[in-house]
């Protein structure tokens, strides 16, 4: 029994060493980087600017107004509203605006579908790169003008920096919270190694051919990790603006963000059992993004993790104070 203890501590401990590592590793390269500023440029692209919008009615309006007053000439830039089971009146307000507005037909609703039907459209395809938006999301008046410049300087693939909107309740502030540690250890981190950092959901922009061909294979849920695997098993790298801000509302009730995590986890596990067969080409061929990425969908989610290292930390004290040293530098580290 004392041998069998003995081993089931290291293996926990080595398993969970490995996890806590990675995010400390990307936590303190975080503060190391540097944002990438990009130089005026004469250039003007084109965009097309997706804003999904499922039940949105309370939102969509202020969100898509906003959007509109953009400091970037009006000719260089197109708005599709998806709207999907939103009110008439919505939707005849919306018809008001300079904008392309797209009645969802399609059976059971995803923000996969909407961005496949949007995709469809002359004011998608004749852009140069395509934005997509969620239907609270709100940004400055100079959001286009900082894409552009990435566009210029080459870029195919862009995320901005997302930040709530409100921080209003408990859960809104611990959801936003959550966000700005993976803004930084998932973006900024990654991205003072050289890699690319992850994608977020909303607030990214891609370039149109490349997105246009790949939208229709996005299935799941969790179409932000679906897109991130596309990209870099490409080869195409994700910059992240991170002085470009995104403002998303966050939600404000316990129910909500537990549905929430619990797509997520099941969106994690959906890319990596259809990446994980990839692994071993991307780190031959020196895909290191790539193969970074299913690293990190290796990872246990942070809840677990966290409940995992600090419940084997006090169990191992309770049955051997020198044993349970390594578990509390464990814990202070993660």
């Amino acid at each position: 029994m004392t041998t069998l203890f003995y081993f089931l501590d290291l293996l926990f401990f080595v398993l969970l060493a490995l996890s806590v590592g990675y995010l400390f590793v990307f936590a303190l390269a975080s503060k190391f980087g540097h944002p990438h500023r990009y130089p005026q440029t004469a250039m003007l692209h084109t965009f097309g600017i997706i804003f999904p919008a499922y039940k949105e009615d309370s939102v969509i309006l202020s969100a898509v107004r906003s959007f509109l007053e953009q400091d970037y000439p009006a000719d260089r830039y197109y708005i599709v509203v998806v709207s999907d089971q939103m009110q008439k009146s919505t939707n005849e307000a919306l018809r008001t605006l300079p904008i392309r507005l797209l009645i969802a037909n399609y059976p059971n609703s995803s923000k996969a579908k909407a961005l496949a039907f949007a995709a469809r459209t002359d004011e998608i395809r004749s852009s140069d790169a395509v934005i997509i938006m969620d239907a609270d999301n709100t940004t400055s008046n100079c959001f286009l003008q900082e894409m552009n410049k990435a566009f210029a300087g080459g870029c195919q693939a862009v995320q901005a920096h997302r930040v709530a909107k409100n921080r209003n309740t408990d859960i809104a502030l611990l959801d936003a919270v959550s966000e700005e540690i993976n803004n930084s250890i998932f973006r900024r981190g990654h991205l003072s190694f050289g890699l690319s950092c992850a994608l977020i959901g909303s607030g990214m922009a891609l370039q149109t051919t490349w997105f246009v061909r790949h939208v229709n294979q996005l299935k799941t849920a969790g179409e932000d990790k679906e897109l991130e695997a596309l990209l870099l098993r490409d080869r195409i790298r994700i910059e992240y603006l991170e002085d470009l801000r995104v403002e998303d509302e966050k939600t404000q009730k316990k129910e909500v963000i537990g549905q929430q995590r619990k797509r997520w986890i099941a969106a994690q596990f959906g890319a990596l059992r259809a990446s994980l067969p990839d692994f071993p080409n991307a780190l031959l061929t020196g895909n290191f993004s790539y193969a970074d990425k299913i690293i990190q969908w290796m990872l246990p989610p942070r809840l677990i993790l966290i409940g995992s290292v600090f419940l084997l930390t006090l169990l191992c004290t309770v049955f051997s104070t020198v044993m349970s040293l390594k578990w509390w530098i464990l814990s202070l580290i993660l």
